[in-house]
This record gives structure tokens, C-alpha cells and sequence, in this order.
């Protein structure tokens, strides 16, 4: 590495470090899972995604064993030359009926579906439309598209409308989180629906954070507005948050579905998952559509049991009906300490900066499981209590 790029990349990480805004990788000596092990110290977990504490299931860990033994580690090519096996082939028609689509498609992370999605389907002459705190990975499909990319404000609909009317378009593709992964809060899907109606444009729904464990049966965000993905509405989720396993999909109907295939470059120019890991999917989609309701429960008297203690304790979190419950402390270092003195206490909690949320909005992020144990959110609710005293956020009466 030459001398100037090296002092320069140097400088740039030095100034992260001055304004809190440096980023250190947690180490787990365990499984994913309520209670974990980090530098030989035990932790309640609540920053996993693992919404419905699936990823270290007994059942899921014997099927996953014997289907490596089946089909082994690895899928040897992409989809499109020979690595499509009859795994893939089943989840992907199991998760088409799951949510109610003509068909789905299968991609390594939901990262490189939302990468795929925006220039599968859009050109020159349209128009991407997003919400301002839609995921990374929206963005930077959007980004790299051709097409042109405008933002309406968080769940404003009205502003979208504006947008739309003032743009010169041939066609419009309105983007938007189901759940937001930062601020926990629904989008207003059947109003994004209409807006999408009204302009003939493409509906697309990231529900990374909603599918599996929000809806009466699971189907996410979209369940909630009595809607599926179908017609002009096309749904992206992941498998590696509450269905525990790792991979994401794409699904709607088979026309578009059938041009991802043709045309997405992060699905086409990449190996395929292992089949192992599609079957582990498949069987946790099984056992979600047989026991999600019971695990859904957990989960939301979970949520409900902390964010009622939270308001007794006198703190606000953002409003969020979620497994993710973000407690806003805008300031960096704040939010760096308080995670780390929860650490201190026992408790695993993220601390979020700028960039992932907007300047100014640095928080906890609490996410919440189904493996989750009363106790586990009672003696949370002590430390956060005890520390938020200690830095200041409260105050003893």
C-alpha cells in the first residue's frame, strides 16, 4: 500500500474514533441463541434478529446434520449452470404458497435481492421511489440502477404523492421497508398500495424484519393490510432473522419472477446456497406454519412485558409494536456507554450510530425473541434502570 493512501485511509478511521462512530465486531463463543457467550462472559441476548429463536433449534440442528450428510456443504455452481438442486427447487414453491404468490425466488442475502430488484425492473426513463429510512440495501439497489431516485419522508404518504406527481416518468417503482429495522414501525402499506395503483407503478415490500413473526399466520407486514404479493406488489424477506436459517427470497408473480431470473446480476453471476441450508429453511417453514402462532405469542408478550416496563421505569422508546424496540439516546458516546455498562451487567445491547440511523438519533436498539424468558426481560428492566441513573438519562426522584 503506498504511503499516501495508507495515511489517508489512517486519518479517516482516526476521525470515526474522535466522534464515536468507530465500529468494533463482537466475538460469540457460542450458538445464536437467548443466552450467549462473548469473551467467556455469559449474556441475555437482545440484539439478535432471531425473533422467533429458531436459529439454535434441537430439531432444526438434527435435520440440518443429516442434510449435509445428503446433499453436502456446498451447491458447487450458480442456479443457472448446475446449481439448482431439488432443495432449492421445494423451498422456493414452499414459500411461494406460504405467502400467497405465484411464485418465489431464492438469493444467497437479502442484500443481493435488493441489489438485483431495482435494475431488474427499471431503466433510464423511470423512476425509483423510496422511504428515506429504508434499509442500506434499497438504497443501494436504487443507487446503482439507471434509474432516476427520489425519497419521500418516513411514512409520508403525501409527500410520495407530490413526488410522483412531479416527476416525468415512463414507469415508477415505489420501494419500501415493511418493518424498519431501526425504528421498529410499520409502513403504511395499504395507502403505498393505492399510491402504487394510482400511478401504475410496482409496489415493493423489503419485510426482512416482519416476515415469520408478525401477522396471524406469519406472512408479515403485508398480512397485516389484508395484502399479497401479488399483481403490482412484490414482497422481499429473509430467512436468517425469525425463520432462523440464512438466504432471503423474492416473490410475486411468475412474470416477474421469471425476468429476476433473467436479468438479475447478483442472482445469476453467483454461487447458489448450499442445499443443505434450503432444506433447513424449508423445514423451518414447516414447523412455522405448525407452531408460529404459539412462538408469535412468546414473542409479543415479550414485547409487551418490556416496553410496559420500560414507561413504568419513566424512559420513551420510538413507538414500535415489534421484536425491535429503539430507545433513542442521540448522542454517540452515550449510547456506546450505556451499551457497555449493560454489558457490564450482563445484558447484550447494540448501541446504533450514524451512519445506520440518521444524525442525531443514535440509540439502543433492543430486539426481543420467543426464546426470551420473563426473568430475562425483568432483570434487563434492573439494568437499564440502574444505568440509565448512572449516566444521567434519569434521574432519582
Amino acid at each position: 500500500m503506498s504511503v499516501k493512501w495508507k495515511n489517508e485511509i489512517e486519518q479517516r478511521q482516526q476521525e470515526l474514533k474522535q466522534v464515536s462512530l468507530w465500529r468494533n465486531r463482537k466475538s460469540l463463543q457460542s450458538p445464536q441463541q437467548a443466552q450467549v457467550l462473548i469473551d467467556d462472559k455469559k449474556l441475555v441476548n437482545f440484539s439478535s434478529n432471531d425473533y422467533l429463536g429458531l436459529a439454535n433449534s434441537e430439531t432444526l440442528k438434527k435435520l440440518a446434520s443429516n442434510e449435509v450428510l445428503k446433499w453436502g456443504v456446498g451447491s458447487g455452481a450458480s442456479h443457472l449452470v448446475c446449481g439448482h438442486q431439488s432443495p432449492h427447487h421445494e423451498l422456493e414453491k414452499s414459500l411461494a404458497q406460504f405467502v400467497g404468490a405465484e411464485r418465489a425466488l431464492l438469493f444467497s442475502t437479502g442484500y443481493m435481492a435488493n441489489i438485483a430488484i431495482a435494475s431488474a425492473f427499471t431503466g433510464k426513463a423511470d423512476l425509483i421511489l423510496q422511504d428515506k429510512l429504508n434499509h442500506a440495501s434499497l438504497i443501494d439497489g436504487a443507487k446503482l440502477s439507471a434509474a432516476q431516485f427520489k425519497r419521500y419522508s418516513h411514512n409520508n404518504i403525501e409527500h410520495a404523492q407530490s413526488i410522483l406527481r412531479n416527476a416525468e416518468f415512463e414507469k415508477a417503482m415505489i420501494m419500501t421497508d415493511g418493518v424498519f429495522s431501526m425504528d421498529g414501525d410499520i409502513a403504511p402499506l395499504k395507502e403505498l398500495k393505492s399510491l402504487a395503483d394510482d400511478h401504475d407503478a410496482l409496489l415493493l415490500v423489503d419485510d426482512a424484519h416482519g416476515f415469520a413473526c408478525i401477522g396471524n399466520t406469519g406472512k408479515g407486514a403485508l398480512e397485516l393490510s389484508n395484502l399479497t404479493p401479488t399483481g403490482n406488489v412484490l414482497l422481499m424477506a429473509t430467512l436468517g432473522k425469525a425463520v432462523g436459517s440464512f438466504g432471503a427470497f423474492v416473490a410475486g408473480d411468475a412474470v416477474y419472477i421469471e425476468q429476476l431470473i433473467q436479468s438479475a446480476r447478483s442472482y445469476i453471476y453467483t454461487t447458489a446456497l448450499p442445499p443443505a441450508v434450503a432444506a433447513t429453511s424449508g423445514a423451518s417453514l414447516k414447523l412455522i406454519s405448525e407452531n408460529g402462532r404459539a412462538l408469535r405469542q412468546l414473542l409479543n408478550d415479550n414485547i409487551a412485558q418490556f416496553k410496559n416496563g420500560v414507561n413504568q421505569i419513566g424512559l420513551e422508546l420510538l413507538p414500535s409494536d415489534s421484536a425491535v424496540q429503539p430507545l433513542v439516546l442521540k448522542d454517540e458516546q452515550l449510547a456506546l456507554d450505556f451499551s457497555q455498562r449493560l454489558q457490564d451487567l450482563g445484558f447484550l445491547v447494540s448501541a446504533i450510530r450514524p451512519p445506520t440511523v440518521p444524525k442525531g438519533s443514535a440509540r439502543l436498539r433492543f430486539t426481543f425473541s420467543a426464546a426470551h424468558k420473563p426473568k430475562d426481560i425483568d432483570d434487563l428492566l434492573v439494568a437499564i434502570n440502574r444505568v440509565a441513573k448512572s449516566l444521567g438519562v434519569l434521574h432519582d426522584n
